[in-house]
């Protein structure tokens, strides 16, 4: 039995061709060489053919594998035509039998399709039964001989196969018969066969050398045979071939592309190569699954009649296409096994490759978020200048190492990652841990490097605590010797109190001051610049000044305790010569004795007294004069405190609008400002370039012209006290400044600028700098007042606080003026903001449903009200969310009085902090709660103030037009008093009433027309609807002065204008 080809599907490095028909024997070394294989996933997937021993062939059989394979789907037509098939029948030792059935225009078949049809049926048993050669079944029973012999002769000259044996069922008919009994004899040479040609005249005959259940239904037989079904089989069987061997193909060139594709070294190419590798491997996994099925369906068909009848066998023909079948689905199988085992290795290559992309893309914008906080980190180099501000700067380090946490955990959390993949034996492992390695350091790095900032601010604050407790413990000493009474030191137990007091203080030194200058050296050196050693120095001075003069001062009281009681005979002391002494001592009392007895004696306590009382004097003058020493040197440092603190606060201003004000508007820096930010200067910044101008230009250069005299700089305060009320303007812009910085605090145009200053605060710090200057200055002032009570310029610094608290005031109720929502006028028309406060309210009004009335009566409104110079605003108030200025309230605007029309009851039965509001003659009141006490008096004061204010300018205006209307009379003829003087004087005497009555409990005032609400138009101030206000009073003397003033306003008209 000869050896055959075969082909599998198998990985290999090596290049090769493929085949799908091969021999059909392999030894059973080869066969377990084979089935112990082990598959190599390698970077190309092919077909290739397995390297055997082949022993040599036949001549037939080198021609035969020669030949071009042939398929069903290319020669369908020719097949179709039946003129010779293989039904599946073998011979007695297995030869395929070809039929040539009866096919009248067998003659007239073109030989290129003849050809064709006998290849392909000779190429489909397999190589092992086409050597042992074919059985030819030729059916001419109903033919002539003419035509059997000539198709004996063409199918001798064209069969490619080997052949055993040729039957030919010879024509039926009587003379055809005989003639071709007579014609094969002597003709049999002619034929050219190397195989015996056997003339049957029945079918029976046939069956003597085919088995009948070989042979199909129309030669006798009782084999199962349909051509188009066959044809159909052979077809998809053929397809199936194709398919598999497509599908390596495809897998083959998939697999170089994949072997040849070079690893991107981005997130986005490598994330897209994977998907699409993926997408194409699930193409690739769908294509192969459809072959399976389609292998399936075929094998299913061809097993079909088993399945349906267990007793059916399938011919030889069936068991060969369901073997090979079979072979071609196991060699899917394997192929797609070796494929997936590949993908997987490759599948895991790219995400390896994904993942380290996204590794080192974090890494990069991990490390640049470190080194951007590091630098930040080394900003922190100030340890500040009083304990407020190291307070501040930890504070500021503690707000920056918290959000500098979330950088620092991502860096640690990408290092444990890169960690993982050291463990999982990433293929780029010594590109990872280098990295692993810096972000470690960098974490560690950071944390200890903001541990030193820490502990170096610590031990500032802890410095800075030293000093402010030596700074405060001067002061105190300081203010005690300017508190101790000259008088009563005089006396020998004042000046022992005094000294006892000293003592006292001087014992509390031990724990407030410094006691060695180069022990402070050594132990703070880490932190020592030269501006906070100039302070320790100063401080030490400062203190060693201060204990200087309470050394002086003890010698002046230990002399005065020190004094002893001498005594002093009775003499008479001369007129002249008396001097009464502060400090009466017991030892000094009057007798009287002769003078001619104690002359002598006389005259020598004479002197003893004289010198006693000069000893007095001289003492009582030193003290005073350290008193007066010790106020000025207190004044000098507050005023040295307010001129540095001023010119250092120029000097941020002017580096604020020129490092980020003028910043803006560099072309250079355009490119870092987002296009939200631009334009926004205005918005930011408000009017300090205004306030900047000012104390650069104007009130720096007043104040160090009072440097010589502290406690006159009142008048400088005073002088600019106008140009003060341009940081209402800034305060009222601080809310939108400071709500535009947090949208954009992030910006790297701030970051850039702040860069460039140096600066260790960022820009919202020195945007709150005029807030928290205007409320110094009233703290300065306090101060200095204090040391300044018995001077010269006392009354002007008493002036100047008042009017610095007033402005504070005037900013803290414009804050809440901006506030104010729904109202649709300006704000602006209504005059000076007064007062503002929240308000429990109750309302009692003549108009309305008794019901509401009544609960409006019980049941109060918390309102926040507004006092103007011209109306009284009721609002709302709501509490907003938010930060910053956004957490300050807002105010809903409800309803407004006109104060032209508005009266006034300050004493509500039942409760002395009510007072009532009301409004055109009470058909409106308003009863007003307010907190305390004292806020009513404030409130009621105030709004007597406006209303007074109104009644004497309608007096002004009324006299006004009284003098116009007496001018334009005729001169009178007579002596006699004339009516105008008579009208001018009995105004005088109204006028006088009138303004009797601004001292009543009760009163208000009413006008005709209603202040406008909502938007409404104010009456133009020339109506001659207007009339005089009219006052309305309650008490005893209500109707006579209402009527008489009434009177008086029926003969004047004024103009008003709200």
């Amino acid at each position: 039995m000869s050896d055959y080809w075969y082909w599998r599907l198998i990985p290999c490095k090596e290049t090769g061709s493929c085949n799908c028909f091969a021999t059909a024997n392999q030894s059973n070394e080869e066969k377990e060489e084979d089935t112990n294989h082990q598959v190599v996933v390698s970077d190309i997937m092919q077909l290739v053919r397995d390297k055997q021993e082949v022993p040599e062939s036949t001549a037939d059989e080198i021609m035969h594998q020669d030949i071009i394979p042939l398929y069903a789907a290319d020669i369908q037509d020719q097949l179709k035509k039946q003129f010779a098939y293989l039904s599946g029948g073998r011979g007695g030792d297995g030869c395929p039998v070809i039929t040539f059935p009866d096919y009248p225009a067998f003659s007239e078949i073109p030989e290129k399709e003849f050809q064709n049809v006998l290849t392909y049926l000779t190429s489909i048993p397999s190589l092992r039964d086409a050597g042992i050669g074919f059985i030819l079944v030729i059916d001419r029973r109903q033919d002539k001989w003419t035509s059997v012999k000539a198709s004996i002769l063409r199918i001798a000259a064209s069969f490619p196969g080997n052949l055993q044996l040729v039957l030919v069922l010879r024509p039926t008919g009587f003379f055809h018969r005989a003639l071709s009994d007579i014609a094969f004899k002597f003709n049999k040479d002619e034929f050219k066969m190397k195989v015996p040609i056997i003339m049957l005249g029945s079918v029976s005959e046939l069956q003597g050398y085919i088995d009948k259940t070989q042979l199909t239904e129309d030669l006798g037989g009782t084999l199962d045979y349909c051509h188009n079904r066959w044809l159909s089989r052979r077809t998809a069987i053929e397809g199936f071939a194709q398919k598999v061997k497509q599908t390596a193909q495809i897998l083959q060139s998939f697999g170089t592309e994949l072997a040849e594709t070079e690893l991107p070294n981005d997130v986005q190419s490598t994330s897209s190569l994977l998907a699409t590798h993926t997408e194409k491997k699930d193409k690739m996994k769908e294509d192969i699954r459809l072959a399976v099925k389609q292998g399936g369906d075929i094998r299913e068909s061809i097993t079909k009649p088993v399945t349906e009848n267990p007793e059916y066998k399938l011919n030889q023909d069936q068991l060969d296409n369901q073997t090979t079948v079979e072979r071609l689905l196991a060699q899917l199988h394997e192929t797609e096994t070796a494929f997936d085992e590949f993908w997987i290795k490759h599948q895991q290559k790219l995400e390896q490759c994904l993942r380290l992309r996204n590794f080192e893309q974090n890494f990069r914008e991990v490390k640049a978020a470190l080194d951007i906080v590091s630098e930040r980190l080394s900003t922190f180099t100030d340890v500040g200048n009083s304990c407020s501000h190291v307070e501040h700067i930890l504070k500021d380090l503690a707000n920056f190492e918290e959000k500098s946490c979330e950088t620092v955990a991502k860096a640690r959390m990408l290092a444990s990652e890169g960690d993982a993949f050291i463990q999982s034996n990433h293929y780029a492992v010594d590109s990872i841990i280098p990295k692993c390695s810096e972000l470690h350091h960098l974490c560690d790095a950071f944390t200890t490097e903001t541990e030193r900032r820490r502990n170096l601010l610590n031990k500032s604050l802890e410095l800075h605590g030293l000093l402010e407790k030596s700074l405060k413990w001067c002061d105190e000493g300081i203010y005690l010797l300017a508190s101790q009474p000259v008088d009563k030191c005089q006396s020998q137990d004042g000046a022992e109190s005094a000294l006892q007091e000293i003592e006292k203080f001087l014992d509390t030194g031990a724990g407030n001051k410094i006691k060695e200058l180069n022990k402070i050296y050594r132990e703070y050196a880490h932190i020592l610049n030269e501006d906070l050693k100039e302070h320790v120095q100063k401080v030490f001075q400062k203190q060693e000044s201060m204990e200087e003069m309470f050394q002086k001062r003890q010698v002046s009281l230990k002399k005065l305790a020190a004094k002893q009681t001498r005594p002093v005979q009775p003499v008479a002391p001369r007129p002249e010569a008396f001097v009464k002494s502060p400090c009466t001592s017991p030892g000094l009392q009057r007798e009287y004795v002769s003078n001619s007895e104690n002359s002598a004696l006389r005259r020598v306590n004479c002197r003893r007294g004289k010198s006693e009382m000069t000893e007095l004097h001289q003492s009582r003058g030193g003290s005073t004069m350290d008193d007066e020493e010790n106020l000025a040197v207190l004044r000098q440092h507050v005023m040295n405190e307010l001129i540095e603190t001023e010119r250092a606060y120029v000097e941020e201003l002017l580096c604020v609008l020129e490092g980020y004000a003028a910043e803006m508007d560099n072309p250079l820096m355009a490119h870092l400002i987002s296009p939200e930010l631009q334009n926004k200067k205005d918005i930011l910044f408000g009017n300090m370039e205004e306030i900047y101008h000012f104390h650069n230009r104007i009130f720096l250069r007043e104040l160090e012209n009072y440097v010589e005299f502290p406690e006159l700089v009142g008048r400088c305060f005073l002088d600019q006290m106008e140009d003060f009320q341009i940081y209402e303007k800034y305060c009222q812009n601080k809310p939108r400044s400071e709500s535009l910085w947090r949208q954009f605090s992030d910006s790297v145009f701030f970051q850039e600028c702040q860069r460039k200053l140096d600066h260790k605060l960022s820009l919202d710090s020195y945007l709150l700098k005029p807030v928290q200057r205007i409320t110094k200055y009233q703290l300065l002032l306090k101060e200095m007042l204090k040391y300044s009570k018995n001077c010269e310029g006392a009354e002007d610094l008493q002036e100047a606080l008042t009017s610095i608290l007033g402005i504070l005031k005037a900013v803290n109720d414009s804050m809440h003026q901006i506030a104010i929502t729904g109202y649709d006028g300006n704000l602006n028309e209504l005059g000076k903001l007064l007062m503002q406060g929240s308000f429990n309210v109750w309302t009692d009004h003549k108009k309305g449903h008794s019901k509401v009335k009544d609960l409006a009566r019980f049941k109060p409104m918390q309102r926040h009200l507004f006092l103007h110079e011209k109306a009284v605003l009721f609002c709302k108030k709501r509490e907003e969310n938010g930060e910053g200025y956004e957490k300050a309230p807002s105010y809903s605007y409800k309803h407004s009085l006109n104060m032209a029309a508005v009266g006034i009851t300050e004493n509500v039965k039942g409760d002395a902090k009510k007072f009532e509001i009301w409004y055109n003659a009470r058909e409106e009141v308003y009863i007003i709660q307010a907190p305390t006490p004292e806020v009513k008096a404030t409130w009621v004061n105030e709004i007597r103030k406006v209303l007074t204010s109104q009644l004497q300018a309608c007096r002004e205006a009324s006299q006004h037009r009284t003098l116009e209307q007496t001018q334009s009379l005729p001169l009178p003829a007579s002596s006699c008093t004339s009516p105008s003087r008579n009208h001018i004087r009995n105004t005088k005497k109204m006028e006088e009433r009138k303004a009797d009555l601004t001292s009543l409990e009760g009163y208000g005032t009413a006008v005709a027309p209603k202040y406008p609400e909502k938007g409404k138009e104010t009456p133009s101030p020339s109506a001659k609807s207007q009339t005089l206000p009219m006052i309305l009073l309650t008490g005893p003397v209500l109707q006579y002065l209402s009527s008489v003033f009434f009177a008086y306003s029926c003969s004047c008209s004024f103009s008003y204008q709200s």
